[in-house]
C-alpha cells in the first residue's frame, strides 16, 4: 500500500511566476508598439522613411524591427525585476490581452486608415 500523500506545509512558499508575468506581459507591449509604428509609418512620410531600413521591405522592416527590440528591451527589463516575485498574474494577462488587441486592431488598415 502506498503512503497518503502529504499536504505541503502552512508555510510553503508562493509559486513565483514574475518571470512568466513579464513574458506575457512583454508579448503585448511588442504587438502594440507593432501596430503604432505601422500607423505612424503610414501616415508620416518622415517616419516612413526612418523606418526603411531595408529598400525591398520599405519601412516594414523598421516597423518590425524597432518592435522586436523594444519587446525584448521590456521583456529583460521586466524578468530583472519580477523574477524573484510573485507577481499580479490576473492583471497582467489582462493588460497583455488588451494591449495585443489594439496592436491587432491598429494593423488592419482600415482602422488605420481611420486615424
Amino acid at each position: 500500500m502506498h503512503a497518503p500523500i502529504a499536504a505541503p506545509p502552512a508555510s510553503a512558499e508562493k509559486i513565483l511566476n514574475g518571470a512568466g508575468a513579464a513574458a506575457i506581459l512583454a508579448a503585448g507591449v511588442g504587438a502594440f508598439l507593432l501596430g503604432v509604428f505601422a500607423v505612424a509609418a503610414d501616415k508620416s512620410a518622415a517616419i516612413k522613411s526612418l523606418m526603411n531600413f531595408w529598400k525591398p521591405t520599405g519601412a516594414l522592416s523598421g516597423e518590425t524591427t524597432i518592435a522586436v527590440v523594444i519587446w525584448l528591451l521590456v521583456w529583460a527589463i521586466l524578468d530583472a525585476r519580477w523574477r524573484n516575485r510573485t507577481v499580479g498574474l490576473a492583471r497582467i494577462k489582462t493588460a497583455a490581452l488588451v494591449l495585443l488587441a489594439l496592436g491587432l486592431l491598429l494593423t488592419f488598415p482600415p482602422l488605420g486608415d481611420l486615424l
